[in-house]
């Protein structure tokens, strides 16, 4: 396993650079002016610097204390040239064909574009600019959380993608408990006379079905003998007497249904009040492995005197007996309230990118990440209030290698 894991990663180390060297060759032929994509010049204010004979732009995203805005700055000579010569267009075309278009108005000694530059600032840049009779163009490429995998080797790393839509998302309360057969479930097996026990055909661990024989006792009263049989199906769980024992009060068996279970769990005070019959409750067994879907059966009304704790019944149909066993320790999430989202992404997909949490958007075989803005969150899904388009693509798993290719690039976001 180790050995295939370092396979597909260099498989997709390969692609990547492969895919990153073919991006960078791909150069605009459209007999605009074009500033290189990975070195340019920088300007007094740490902006690109796009020349066109004896004019420039400096080109700003602005971000201290407001959301970013572009700033410009212009020049002729070198020399600042004042911001209401000047008219200015900037396009900004997106990963999966979106394009933001900005214009600009004078400000103290810079050209202010007239909305805010949304994350990623990742595009293709289109700037048209004109100063007296003289109109300019450029065009250049500032990527930032992008990377490029082709299909094949995507698949050998593992990585699924799905489309972003509407979900379910539930407030949970996570408790511990523990599984128990039912009161339905569980049977004394008693004589109905008192009397000398002269045969059993009942065994510990034996299963049985109900009517089955399992002692012959002579009563003593009558002296006449008596089958006694099994009240239910299930497991003997309990064997308390021998042949030539006398029946009393005691069982004689104790017989168990192991498909007749429920979870019982100990609501606390804080709690009480939003537990409800009814409720979604999703179980796992200690170690994680064993897991399934139940719903709140019954709530005691009655506290434990101690602990000032409820007891939450969990029903569990037959089929969960494969899974989970009497006295196994269990972890419940109780979905206490719920509520359909109109876009939820799976929460095993979020990563961390500088100081957002974000999602890897996929168009073609490129992926680039959204910054998202995060509403209501369980372990499944995560309601997404911004950053991420309904129906957008979007990698479920192996986000992690998509980050991990992004940062060693050294992706930044640098303007």
């Amino acid at each position: 396993m180790t050995k295939y894991l370092y396979g597909a990663a260099s498989v997709i180390a390969l692609a990547m650079l492969t895919a990153c060297g073919n991006s960078a060759a791909e150069k605009e032929d459209s007999g605009e002016a074009a500033a290189a994509t990975d070195e340019y010049e920088r300007g007094p204010h740490r902006g690109r610097m796009l020349r066109d004979g004896d004019f420039a732009l400096e080109v700003t995203i602005f971000e201290e204390g407001v959301d970013p805005e572009f700033r410009v700055y212009a020049y002729r000579g070198d020399k600042p040239v004042e911001p209401s010569e000047v008219k200015l267009m900037i396009e900004l075309g997106r990963l999966g064909g979106k394009i933001d278009r900005f214009a600009f108005v004078p400000q103290e000694d810079f050209l202010r574009g007239n909305g805010v530059v949304t994350e990623p600032h990742s595009f293709d840049v289109r700037v048209t600019a004109s100063e007296g009779s003289r109109n300019h163009k450029w065009s250049y490429q500032s990527y930032e959380g992008r990377t490029v995998i082709d299909a094949a080797a995507a698949k050998a790393g593992g990585i699924k993608v799905e489309a972003a839509g509407p979900a379910t998302v539930s407030d949970l309360i996570d408790m511990g408990g523990r599984i128990e057969i039912t009161p339905e479930g569980k049977a004394d097996v008693r004589a109905r006379l008192p009397g000398l026990i002269v045969s059993l055909s009942g065994r510990l661990g034996q299963q049985v079905r109900r009517g089955q024989m399992l002692a012959r006792v002579e009563s003593s009263h009558s002296l006449q003998i008596y089958t006694v049989t099994a009240p239910i199906s299930g497991t003997i769980i309990e064997k308390n007497v021998n042949i030539g024992d006398t029946t009393g009060d005691r069982a004689l068996f104790v017989i168990a249904d192991p498909t007749k279970l429920h979870a019982e769990f100990f609501v606390y005070p804080r709690d009480a009040e939003r537990v409800r019959v009814g409720q979604p409750v999703s179980l796992k067994s200690l170690s994680g492995e064993a897991r399934f879907q139940a719903e709140v059966e019954a709530v005691l009304p009655t506290a434990d005197v101690a602990s000032q704790t409820m007891l939450a019944h969990v029903h569990l149909p037959p089929v969960a007996s494969r899974e989970f066993r009497p006295g196994m320790g269990v972890e419940g999430s109780f979905a206490v309230a719920q509520a359909n989202v109109p876009i939820a992404v799976r929460t095993k997909a979020i990563q961390r990118f500088r100081d957002f949490e974000v999602v890897f958007a996929k168009v073609g075989n490129t992926y680039e990440v959204r910054m998202l803005e995060i509403g209501r969150r369980t372990p499944e899904w995560t309601e997404v209030l911004g950053g991420l388009a309904p129906g957008e693509v979007y990698v479920t798993d192996g986000a992690f290698l998509i980050r991990a290719d992004i940062e060693k690039s050294g992706a930044s976001h640098d303007h």
